[in-house]
């Protein structure tokens, strides 16, 4: 597939989804607020009314939404006002950033190459809720995050990004996540500039990023800014 198509010459139209604090959101945040930086938040969405990243939002005056999850008979019925909510926001890419919900099959294919998530490990290893805690467990001594195109299987897609950290002695599920974090606020911004750029194609079940390679360093980023 081809780069994103893109409705107009303006920046990139992101929506994002979050449940929680979203760090990743003002990760996205801090990056949008820059000038030259090719993407900007039309909309934040959050299935839970007391998520601390709708204030981040807000008070940058970005247009909030809560979508209560519970609210609805099923997975299907929520996805469907989801989707209705970015559409008419014209969101052109959907960001997952610490929503915790399953999105159906249904959505997946209907934002399919159109919807990115950060998943704390160097995917397709430690999938799943406990990724830190089965690094750890490994004994793998790198692990770090990855950006993909989300896919219906979980943790699962064409890889855009992925930043690698060590995993030190004496790491804790803790200690091990806090340094995972601060490479993920590095490796969002950077996916979704290389998508607003068109530098993005997916072919098959892989993504080809043009005229990327790796930064050497304590964090590595691949593709390097």
């Amino acid at each position: 597939m081809a780069p994103l198509s893109r409705a107009s010459a303006g920046k990139l139209r992101l929506g994002v989804l979050i449940s929680g604090r979203g760090s990743n959101l003002q990760a996205l945040i801090d990056a949008t607020r820059i000038s030259t930086f090719p993407a900007e938040i039309v909309l934040v969405i959050s299935n839970r009314a007391d998520a601390q990243g709708l204030m981040r939002a807000e008070d940058v005056g970005i247009p909030t939404l809560v979508i209560p999850h519970a609210k609805f008979p099923d997975r299907e019925s929520f996805d469907d006002t989801l989707d209705a909510a970015l559409t008419k926001a014209e969101v052109e890419l959907v960001c997952l950033a610490g929503f915790m919900r399953l999105l159906t099959p249904g959505f997946a294919e209907r934002w399919r190459d159109r919807l990115i998530n950060i998943h704390p490990s160097l995917l397709p290893a430690f999938k799943g809720l406990r990724p830190h805690r089965d690094a750890i467990a490994a004994g793998v001594r790198v692990s770090g995050c990855t950006v993909h195109y989300v896919r219906p299987e979980m943790d699962s897609g064409p890889i855009i990004v992925q930043a690698a950290v060590p995993v030190e002695d004496g790491d804790d599920e803790a200690t091990l996540a806090g340094r995972i974090l601060a490479a993920e606020h590095a490796a969002y911004p950077l996916a979704v500039r290389l998508i607003a750029e068109g530098r993005v194609s997916v072919i098959g079940d892989k993504a080809r990023i043009d005229g990327g390679t790796i930064t050497p360093g304590a964090v590595m980023l691949n593709p390097a800014e």
